[in-house]
C-alpha cells in the first residue's frame, strides 16, 4: 500500500511540474513535436496520465521495481522542470 501512496504522490507532483513547464512560455516548448501540439501542449498531460497509471497499476500489483522507476522519472522531471522554468535552460 504505501508504494502505490508514494507514486501517487510523486504523481501530483510530476502533473504540477509538468504544468508549470506548460505554462511558462518557454521558447523550447514551440519546437515539440506534433504529437505534444494539439490542445496546447495539454496532449502531453494524457501521456503523463498514462505512465502514472502504469506506475500505479505496477506499484498495486507489488513491484518495486516499477516504484524506483517512477521514482527515478519523477527526480528528472523535477531537475528539467526546474532548469526549464527557471529559464536556466
Amino acid at each position: 500500500m504505501l508504494p502505490l501512496l508514494v507514486v501517487f504522490c510523486l504523481g501530483v507532483f510530476n502533473f504540477a511540474a509538468h504544468k508549470a513547464v506548460l505554462e511558462s512560455g518557454h521558447p523550447m516548448l514551440a519546437q515539440v513535436p506534433w504529437l505534444f501540439k494539439p490542445l496546447g501542449g495539454r496532449l502531453s498531460l494524457v501521456v503523463e496520465f498514462v505512465m502514472l497509471l502504469g506506475a500505479m497499476i505496477m506499484a498495486a500489483a507489488g513491484s518495486m521495481g516499477w516504484a524506483w522507476i517512477y521514482f527515478l522519472y519523477s527526480v528528472l522531471n523535477g531537475l528539467s522542470a526546474w532548469l526549464i522554468s527557471s529559464g536556466r535552460v
